[in-house]
């Protein structure tokens, strides 16, 4: 199973992604849980350093946490994820920023996720949904938007499930072919 969380910032995504990856472990009979951090912490950012701390200090020590390291190959991160162990991927928009030009490998990650999605263990993934704030100002700020956008489409279409965090409340959305209006 693939899910897919969506949110803005402090929307509370994350809190529902780490509570579902509780809820696919704890259905499993005792399956871990593997955390893919894709955040690479700066300390001369303090406000950043603490956000991630925060998110660490949420997770049960019995989780293993893989840090993607800039400009990783997320793919290749989760192939090599024990088949049993639920794989939660935090986020996909720090991964993207790691990336000049915010070009990934977008068939890499879609063929991990199908073969994850053939195991018995459910994959987690966050992302940011950016098209609904403020316009950026920068070159650099829409071509980012652009790109996440686009590979949230991938990921979703690839998704068992697509889950949309607001305000710390969870919408499920459709599938692509319930979501179109037919004529």
């Amino acid at each position: 199973m693939i899910v897919v969380v969506l949110g803005g910032a402090r929307s509370g995504k994350s809190q529902v992604a780490e509570e579902r990856a509780t809820r696919f472990a704890a259905q499993g009979a005792g399956r871990a849980v593997t955390f893919l951090a894709t955040a690479v912490i700066d300390e001369a950012d303090a406000a950043f350093a603490a956000r991630i701390e925060e998110h660490r200090s949420r997770r049960p020590a019995s989780w293993e946490t893989v840090e993607v390291p800039l400009g990783g190959d997320l793919g290749c991160a989760l192939e090599h994820c024990p088949p049993s162990s639920v794989a939660l991927v935090d986020s996909l928009g720090t991964w993207l920023a790691g990336f000049p030009g915010f070009s990934v490998d977008i068939p890499r990650l879609t063929a991990a996720l199908s073969r994850r999605r053939s195991g018995t263990a459910a994959t987690i993934l966050v992302s940011d949904e950016v098209g609904l704030g403020v316009h950026p100002e920068t070159r650099a700020g829409l071509e980012f938007r652009d790109s996440l956008g686009a590979l949230n489409r991938v990921v979703a279409a690839a998704a068992d499930e697509v889950l949309l965090v607001v305000a710390g409340r969870v919408l499920s959305l459709p599938a692509a072919d319930e979501s179109v209006a037919q004529p």
